[in-house]
């Protein structure tokens, strides 16, 4: 039941999070600005990653529960704003507040079936809660569509609004009340100590930051070359979005089949590799639309598989802080998404298969970092 709850609360923040990709355009010429203004926004947003280590861990001090229902309050508020003040002004903020307020729920939420479900059966847990990713793509964000074409583009945000009240209800009567895990109170200046003196957190957010960096060259670039490639701009990147949305969900059945059975920190490996050889077959593939699209599906389900069962396993590095080592796993995302874009730009000039070749040298990084994890943690 919990889960379940967890799984629709996280599909309401993704919804709310994906669905400003495809109506970027919408937004933009409804509040009379340009895309300029817009992309700003969104860079904008992707900094709130970066606040999360200094709040987040109050899930830490707090409870976890306090950081879950912290996180749900600030996305309510800010989808409420955009309904009762619908301005450009309004609607960055509520992109920026509602984003934080999803990264701050994640690492609660996280610590919390850290604490209560055993490291054996936790892979299978996190995949189920990981649903909420995909599910915002293939069915929130077209809701979204729908709603914005029938009621206008300001239609998404006062259910987005209702439906984070009505889930903040169920959680406050559904989860019982927790206590800090720690015995003497920590403040955050000594979680935050903790977490850059221990290798095997450092090692994990660095898996994080590789593999992160590698994904992003391949998810930034992947729909200029097809369009480079097959001139089909609408129809393959329309593709590409329905392949996406299909291969996330499978990563995550995958996780919740496999990784507890293999290990977590052995899945994590198995899906570095197999990361990696799908994104060298993606020039191979890429010699037709079809085959584009079949790379594209490979490379993130693996990718997903790989994420997913990374999250699993950061749980149990550092059990007595748990919150603020996932909070800091969150901004290491958004710092690898940050280096990523601007890098994968970069390789393209010099052709796709650098891109890949980019994508393969960073996945290294990251299993040189899992090695480093095995020998400290899981020997």
């Amino acid at each position: 039941m919990q889960l379940a709850l967890f799984a629709l609360i996280r599909t309401i923040f993704n919804t709310a999070y994906r669905m400003a990709y495809p109506f970027l355009g919408v937004f933009a010429r409804a509040l009379g600005v340009d895309l300029a203004s817009m992309s700003m926004v969104m860079s904008i947003r992707s900094f709130s990653g970066v606040l999360v280590p200094f709040i987040a861990p109050i899930a830490d001090q707090r409870g976890r529960k306090f950081g879950m229902l912290l996180g749900l309050v600030l996305f309510t508020l800010s989808m409420g704003l955009v309904v009762f003040i619908p301005t450009f002004p309004a609607l960055a903020a509520a992109m920026f507040f509602s984003t934080l307020g999803k990264f701050i729920f994640d690492p609660a939420m996280q610590a919390y079936l850290g604490d209560r479900i055993s490291y054996a059966e936790r892979g299978r847990a996190i995949a189920i809660t990981e649903l909420g990713w995909s599910l915002a793509f293939v069915v929130g964000v077209p809701l979204a569509g729908f709603l914005i074409a029938r009621f206008g583009w300001i239609a998404p945000f006062p259910l987005l609004a209702l439906l984070a009240l009505l889930t903040f209800g169920l959680l406050v009567f559904s989860l019982p009340k927790d206590e800090p895990r720690v015995v003497q109170p920590a403040t955050a200046k000594m979680n935050f100590r903790a977490v850059f003196s221990s290798i095997p957190a450092m090692a994990g957010l660095s898996i994080t930051l590789w593999a992160t960096i590698g994904n992003e060259l391949v998810n930034l670039i992947f729909g200029i070359w097809l369009e480079d490639s097959f001139g089909l701009q609408i129809a393959a990147l329309g593709a590409s979005a329905a392949v996406i949305g299909l291969s996330e969900v499978g990563g995550e059945g995958l996780v919740a089949l496999l990784s507890d059975r293999l290990g977590k920190e052995h899945a994590v490996g198995y899906g570095l590799v197999l990361s990696s050889l799908t994104a060298l077959l993606l020039p191979v593939l890429g010699q037709s639309t079809l085959g584009a699209l079949i790379g594209l599906f490979l490379f993130y389900i693996t990718f997903e598989f790989t994420f997913v069962s990374s999250i699993s396993m950061m749980t149990e590095i550092m059990p007595a802080a748990r919150a603020t080592l996932m909070a800091f796993n969150v901004a290491t995302f958004s710092i690898g998404r940050g280096i990523g874009a601007p890098l994968g730009t970069f390789l393209y000039s010099f052709g796709f298969p650098i891109v890949v070749v980019g994508t393969v040298i960073f996945n290294i990084f990251a299993l040189l970092a899992l090695r480093k994890i095995k020998k400290e943690v899981f020997q």
